[in-house]
């Protein structure tokens, strides 16, 4: 199923990925599984931000604890590849939960989705999603 990702939050995490360059941004999606409403940027707390990402727990913990309250839905994650593709490597998928949560990957230019199931058909973890941008 594809996903609908406004322009103005495709700008947005073009631009966090930019400005985070030579380290890896992160940040948190909601939103339904066919539409993403808000990203949340948050602090990458990895011991090396410029190899990989690891969201701030804080943040995560938080946004779940909303979520259960009523709030924005959590529906995935997204981070940046600085020098690299916009897919995920082998390191994010032995770091993905499988719970069929929505990873968008940000690089130069380019942001693709994935979804992180039991059996995907990359690394075993991601199968590619569809991103719909609006007509501007």
């Amino acid at each position: 199923m594809p996903v609908l990702l406004s322009s103005a939050l495709h700008h947005q995490l073009l631009a966090e990925a930019a400005a985070a360059f030579p380290h890896e941004c992160c940040g948190l999606l909601f939103g339904s599984p066919d539409r993403i409403d808000a990203a949340q940027p948050c602090a990458n707390v990895a011991d090396d931000p410029a190899r990989t990402f690891e969201i701030d727990p804080a943040a995560l913990i938080a946004a779940e604890r909303v979520a259960r309250s009523g709030g924005k839905r959590l529906m995935g994650y997204y981070h940046s590849h600085p020098n690299g593709r916009a897919e995920p490597s082998p390191r994010d998928a032995s770091d993905a939960a499988r719970d069929d949560r929505l990873w968008l990957i940000v690089a130069g230019d380019r942001i693709t989705a994935w979804r992180a199931s039991a059996h995907g058909a990359l690394h075993g973890v991601f199968d590619p999603v569809e991103i719909l941008l609006p007509a501007s």
